[in-house]
């Protein structure tokens, strides 16, 4: 699987919003920690059960203490709010 955001198609790159790994979000089924975004059409599908997906984030639910990985297909709305940003890895893989 891939977790690395190729060039996206803008509609996609809108669905997902804000989540990267290391991201962290809030909405009303809990709140979230984005360990990786998928964007291989035919891992995604597989991750999320389905014929055909565009793209899956995998991540964990942060209030509950047994918080299992699992991915999910839905867009990113208003109801979704950003708590903390996903960090730029390149900053610190320029400085190495």
């Amino acid at each position: 699987m891939h977790s690395i955001l190729p060039r996206l198609h803008p509609s996609v790159e809108s669905a997902i919003g804000p989540r990267r790994p290391g991201a962290i979000y809030q909405n009303v089924d809990g709140r979230f920690e984005v360990l990786a975004v998928v964007t291989v059409p035919a891992d995604a599908a597989q991750l999320l059960r389905r014929a055909a997906a565009r793209w899956a984030v995998v991540v964990r639910d942060t209030l509950r203490p047994d918080g299992q990985p699992f991915a999910v297909g839905s867009v990113w709305t208003t109801s979704d709010y950003l708590i903390r940003p996903a960090v730029d890895l390149s900053v610190y893989a320029a400085a190495a």
